[in-house]
């Protein structure tokens, strides 16, 4: 230390520390040569601020805010320690750390990993949590003693991750008590803050610090849990499956006929098959219907074919067309639907359509395949 240092040191007589803007420092010792502390020397301590002394590694005399001038009477534990019994007249040595008792707000929290708890709807599930809080140094003279030590300049990113562990351990085991189902925690998240504040309030202050605000911002699923609740809402709000699909059907056949080139690729979607459908059953009983009637059949026994039966010739086997997830195929005949219900291919909801039916219907409507899916 220079010369100059040295006499400056000497001189000052006032004691105080005047923080930096948007400073994150909760502890900081006021630097004196020597640690030299004249007799009468004046302290100020600001609001939001506590001055403690330190005489050889012992904690001392702890100052709340006001104005202070060093003598014995005020400096009962120190004047104790040193022995003063009568006043003093010489300068004496002994640390001065001054500790920020303010608010430190918008501090982050949140789970490195997801945790998993017990939904009574989903059963095991995934979530992550992040939330802010606030806090302060309660006891300045634990704080000191618990984590400032010897350190100059003790600042909140020094503490942040310890801070963090406490409160995501807490976090997990209230929400696993507290048995609230995932899809209601978001309208409970005060509630759960304010049992988490209690919790963390006894954990920090055997460090001397105290949380004083705690919210719960965000309770999330993993991503691919997330997909399956929009989908699972989305067909909620669709509602009416059958209603949706006549409404697409009517939207497909506006569509096309705004553009009669594009009827082609309509015809991939189930609405153009429906209209293409109901038009070709059309056709084949207008085209039974205008067939010459069947020459009459020779008798029995005279050497001819057997008589024609009466009415339009049966329709194909193969008449029987699915859609799926909004995917139309087909067309399949019987045998070949009912193996995909046993296989687990065709759901009761699936839409079925075949000639002669006006509208696409549930699988497990239509007479063909009542009674063949599992109960």
């Amino acid at each position: 230390m220079s010369l100059w240092d040295k006499l400056r040191g000497e001189l000052i007589d006032i004691i105080e520390w005047t923080e930096p803007n948007d400073s994150q420092i909760l502890c900081y010792r006021f630097p004196r040569y020597n640690n030299e502390i004249k007799y009468g020397a004046q302290l100020t301590v600001r609001e939001g601020q506590a001055a403690a002394f330190v005489n050889e590694g012992q904690l001392a005399d702890v100052y709340p805010p006001g104005r202070y001038k060093l003598e014995t009477q005020n400096m009962p534990i120190l004047s104790t320690i040193k022995g003063w019994k009568y006043g003093f007249e010489s300068p004496f040595k002994a640390e001065v750390y001054f500790v920020s008792t303010k608010q430190y707000t918008d501090l982050k929290w949140g789970t490195q990993n997801p945790f998993m708890l017990r939904d009574p709807e989903f059963g095991p599930v995934r979530i992550r949590a992040f939330g802010s809080y606030a806090m302060r140094v309660a006891d300045p003279g634990t704080f000191l003693k618990e984590l400032v030590a010897t350190d100059p300049s003790f600042e909140s990113y020094e503490i942040s991750n310890q801070l963090r562990n406490i409160i995501v351990s807490r976090f997990v085991d209230a929400a696993g008590q507290s048995k609230i189902p995932v899809l209601e925690m978001a309208g409970n998240y005060e509630k759960l803050g304010d049992v988490l504040l209690e919790r963390i309030a006894t954990s920090v202050a055997s460090m001397g610090l105290a949380i004083t605000q705690f919210y719960v911002e965000n309770i999330s699923l993993p991503p691919e849990v997330e997909q399956a609740l929009d989908a699972r809402t989305k067909m909620g709000v669709l509602g009416n499956l059958d209603q949706y699909t006549k409404f697409q059907t009517a939207e497909a056949i506006r569509d096309a006929a705004k553009n009669p080139g594009g009827m082609a690729g309509a015809g991939v979607g189930i609405g153009a098959g429906v209209a293409m459908g109901q038009s070709m059953a059309g056709a084949m009983r207008e085209s039974a219907a205008a067939a010459p009637a069947a020459p009459a059949a020779p008798a029995a026994g005279a050497g001819g074919p057997p008589p024609m039966p009466a009415g339009p010739p049966p329709l194909p086997t193969a008449n029987i067309f699915l859609g799926i997830d909004g995917v139309q195929s087909g067309p399949f005949d019987l045998a070949t639907v009912l193996k995909k219900i046993k296989d687990g291919a065709v759901k009761p909801n699936a839409l079925v359509w075949k000639a002669g039916m006006a509208n696409w219907s549930a699988a497990n409507t239509v007479d063909e395949l009542k009674g063949q899916f599992p109960s």
